[in-house]
């Protein structure tokens, strides 16, 4: 088999991706084995492969990948999200390119356009997930907006509305005025800005007397329907019972009185504009007062802005001012600072606005999924440190508005037979609910046509918060084999930005439709950043093209790159340079490959030092094994890679190949090379859930295998006995080995030059890795000896004392010269670090970890100023 003498990622992945996808090993049915499965969080099919999807589906392809070795049957549903707002608004840009008015099309006629959207844009993200190596069962692809996955919808829609808990309410809603639609608390985010606050007069009828009140909105004034004062506050005793008259719009208004008002902000006098400000509504409500909305659907003025109709709220504002200031009725303004909600899509400033939605209870649904995360651990979420915020939200739900004025998503099942508010029933199609209409009216003569369908959409959290259970037909068909199988899911992989949107629901619609927790353990990973720690985003121009960072440093070098960057639930300071190390880790071991191919294997005695070292490497192998699988259960996947790299780096390619290693032109006897390859093989199952490609296209190098001997298949390496001892010995040789090659560099020996050394074995060290040592250091001779040999360089690992015969090779006088330098050196730093010790006041304040890293560098200066001075006795 020809082996090239350089890895080739780019072929390496077309190949061993196709050979998956056409061997199938990615698509599950269910057996009798122990299933695994995860549900991807679905990407919007607006999307394309940024950072933070890179990091979340190379977490989810490890996990994945590295349960099919471990024997279960892994499933990894992969699928995309309609993103109602976000999807509506690039269709709206693409229509508006086109001279096309949203407004001017029928709902079927924009829906059409959506869904030519959604066929040309919605699955390339899917795609580019292919290109990291992800190993999705492509053939169980979900979309939200799939005529199944819509059906499910609607009938919880129906079943939630049967039990009461559904409910239509004329409520103050978050207005999104660039999207023309209501979203709930959780998409609203509040960014504090600095604005002004108005000073405006107010005549009172039929006097000469003004009050003043202070408002951050002086354009809302057209809404005013009373002003408030604060019962308790004297200075305004005698406006009771009075009106007031409001600016430019000449309205006659009461003035009421409420505790409500603070008496210490701004003049404590409110003005009250119920439509447009969820707290006025509440006083309009007690006191009765008259609701005007003065705003159209996209936070222009109405009517009832007068002069000001059809102009943004923003313009006027500008202009209402200069108008109120130009009539003496804008006194003054002041900075103020305060927090304004924003769309989380739009970034649109959120219009407080009163409207018929939808919305679902949630405090008794909330009850199961609050004991599931904060009493019976049912979920665990990794980090721990989120069940607070978890508890927050959770413990002060309120009702979710899930009504959306959208077209592009699942068209809320209510139909209308009457003008009336209650004149509506909901059902799972218009046939049954025409049954139920002619029911409800007692008319038998009501008509299809009678009937008129609610025109808005679900919130596009209704459809994915059902994501676990309907990828699998759990709601439409409770009882098939695939829901029972593979439900509930064991890993959840996702941000904790949609802790609540999408995390809490999911396991709320788990518990009330399936009675169970949806997974079991939920990962939240951090957010990219970059060196500067600022969030990765295109406006900032800090994110890397996803795809050409595989391009250029493979898509197991991105990988690896990702994770050694990502602690579970901390940010990801993300730098290419770890990409770059990714790359340079393939070549290790692909390098370290290639060295073992260049051998001649004859059946020959096997050497004690490869025999001891092998030993070895297994007993370090298993101890790593353990570690990897502690913090695979803990979800520290960074520190199980870690683990992981080192094994291979450190141990595998900086010792133990260098151990067994044949003489130049000399052959590797059979049983070493064969335990090698068997070692190699292990290295390769456990770095293959990290790096997929590199270690599928080795393991088929190594010798020919049938599709069902494939590496994706193979089996995660079983644990076995650990010799710790062996571990302790060579953690030994190994120093004295760093202790010799130290030696010869320093004077310049060649390593085709032997040596010879004598040890004072003053740590009784066992024998086992002589040999080792003496052909890793090129030893002539290894002796035993009870005294310090004279005339000779030394160097100490704990107590024992190595010598190593100097044989005319050295200048004395300069060695002396330098070993008292460094000698002075080193007192000198004993010296500072005694010091420290000795102040108390440094001794009691400072952290322990710092005392013991002191006293630590205060231990090895003793140690090697012992070594300096027996090293000059013996020059000497």
């Amino acid at each position: 088999m020809d082996i090239p003498s350089k890895y080739s990622a780019k072929s390496a992945e077309r190949k061993w991706y196709d050979y998956w996808m056409t061997h199938n090993y990615f698509h599950s049915k269910p057996d009798d084995r122990e299933p695994y499965t995860i549900v991807i969080p679905p990407p919007n099919v607006t999307g394309i492969l940024h950072m933070g999807h890179m990091l979340n589906n190379t977490i989810q392809d490890v996990l994945i990948r590295r349960a099919r070795l471990l024997g279960k049957n892994a499933c990894w549903v992969p699928g995309t999200d309609h993103a109602s707002i976000a999807t509506e608004a690039k269709v709206v840009a693409r229509l508006k390119e086109k001279g096309i008015n949203k407004n001017d099309l029928t709902r079927d006629e924009f829906l059409a356009h959506a869904w030519e959207w959604t066929e040309e844009y919605g699955g390339v993200i899917l795609e580019q997930l292919k290109k990291l190596g992800c190993s999705c069962d492509w053939e169980r692809t979900k979309f939200t907006m799939d005529p199944d996955m819509s059906e499910a919808v609607i009938k919880v829609f129906v079943d939630l509305y049967n039990k009461g808990l559904i409910y239509r309410g004329y409520r103050m809603v978050n207005w999104d005025p660039e999207a023309k639609t209501t979203l709930s608390d959780e998409e609203v985010i509040h960014v504090e800005q600095q604005g002004l606050l108005f000073y405006l007069k107010y005549q009172i009828e039929n006097s000469n007397d003004t009050l003043v009140i202070a408002t951050t909105r002086p354009e809302t004034i057209f809404g005013d329907t009373a002003i408030c004062i604060n019962p308790d506050d004297d200075r305004f005793a005698h406006l009771r019972g009075k009106n007031a008259i409001v600016p430019i719009c000449g309205r006659v208004i009461p003035i009421i009185e409420d505790a409500y008002v603070d008496v210490e902000f701004g003049t404590g006098c409110l003005k009250v504009t119920p439509a447009h400000d969820e707290n006025d509504k509440v006083l309009g409500d007690r006191h009765h007062l008259e609701v005007i909305d003065i705003f159209n659907d996209d936070a222009t003025l109405n009517s009832f802005g007068m002069h000001y109709e059809g102009q943004d709220r923003f313009v006027v504002r500008t202009k209402i001012t200069k108008e109120l200031e130009a009539a003496g009725q804008l006194l003054k303004t002041e900075t103020h600072i305060n927090k304004v909600g924003t769309s989380e899509r739009t970034k649109a400033v959120i219009e407080p606005r009163l409207s018929d939605q939808w919305f679902l209870k949630m405090e008794d649904l909330a009850k199961p999924a609050i004991d599931a995360v904060l009493k019976t651990g049912e979920v665990k979420l990794f980090p721990k440190k989120f069940e607070n915020t978890y508890r927050h939200w959770m413990e002060n739900i309120r009702d979710w508005n899930i009504s959306r004025q959208l077209l592009w998503g699942q068209q809320i099942p209510a139909y209308f037979y009457g003008d009336g508010k209650e004149d509506f029933v909901v059902a799972e199609s218009a046939k049954e609910a025409l049954k139920l209409a002619k029911i409800k009216t007692n008319n038998q003569d009501l008509t299809a046509k009678s009937l008129k369908q609610d025109t808005d959409a679900l919130d596009t959290w209704f459809s994915s918060w059902l994501w676990p259970i309907s990828v699998f037909n759990g709601i439409r068909n409770p009882e098939n084999e695939d829901i029972k199988y593979y439900y509930p899911t064991n890993d959840l992989v996702t941000g904790p930005d949609i802790l609540f949107f999408w995390v809490a629901r999911m396991i709320v619609a788990g518990y009330e439709y399936k009675d169970q927790r949806p997974f079991e353990n939920v990962y939240l990973t951090g957010l990219v950043r970059d060196k500067q720690r600022r969030k990765m985003s295109k406006s900032l121009g800090n994110s890397p093209d996803a795809l050409k960072l595989i391009e250029e440093y493979t898509a197991d070098g991105v990988r690896v790159g990702l994770l050694l960057s990502s602690a579970a639930g901390n940010d990801l300071m993300f730098d290419e340079a770890l990409c770059q190390q990714g790359k340079g880790f393939g070549n290790k071991i692909w390098n370290a490959f290639q060295l073992t191919t260049l051998w001649e294997v004859k059946d020959i005695q096997q050497p004690n030092s490869s025999k001891i070292a092998l030993e070895w490497y297994d007993s370090k192998f298993q101890t790593i094994l353990v570690e990897i699988e502690d913090h695979f259960s803990k979800y520290r996947l960074s520190d199980a890679l870690m683990s992981i790299y080192k094994l291979i780096y450190d141990d595998f390619c900086g010792w133990l190949l260098e151990m067994v290693k044949p003489a130049y032109q000399q052959p590797i006897d059979t049983v070493t090379y064969t335990k090698l390859m068997t070692i190699f093989e292990d290295n390769l199952k456990i770095i293959h859930p990290f790096m997929p490609f590199l270690t599928e296209d080795i393991w088929h190098y190594i010798k020919k295998r049938s599709p069902e001997e494939a590496l994706i298949v193979s089996t995660w390496p079983k644990a076995k006995s650990i010799n710790s001892a062996l571990i302790s010995e060579f953690d030994f040789a190994s120093e004295v080995i760093s202790g010799l090659r130290n030696i010869r560099k320093q004077k310049n020996i060649a390593f085709k030059d032997a040596i010879k050394c004598s040890v004072v074995n003053r740590e009784n060290v066992a024998t086992t890795f002589d040999e080792v040592i003496s052909k890793l250091a090129h030893l002539e001779t290894f002796d035993y000896v009870t005294n310090p040999v004279e005339g000779a360089l030394t160097f100490r690992v704990k107590s024992n004392e190595y010598f190593i015969p100097m044989e005319g090779s050295i200048d004395v006088e300069a060695e002396i010269q330098k070993l008292t330098e460094e000698l002075n050196y080193t007192e000198g730093f004993l010296k500072s670090v005694q010091k420290k010790l000795a102040n108390e006041r440094f001794v009691a304040g400072a952290p322990e970890q710092v005392v013991t890293s002191e006293k630590n560098k205060e231990a090895d200066a003793l140690a090697k100023i012992e070594t300096l001075k027996s090293s000059l006795a013996s020059l000497q």
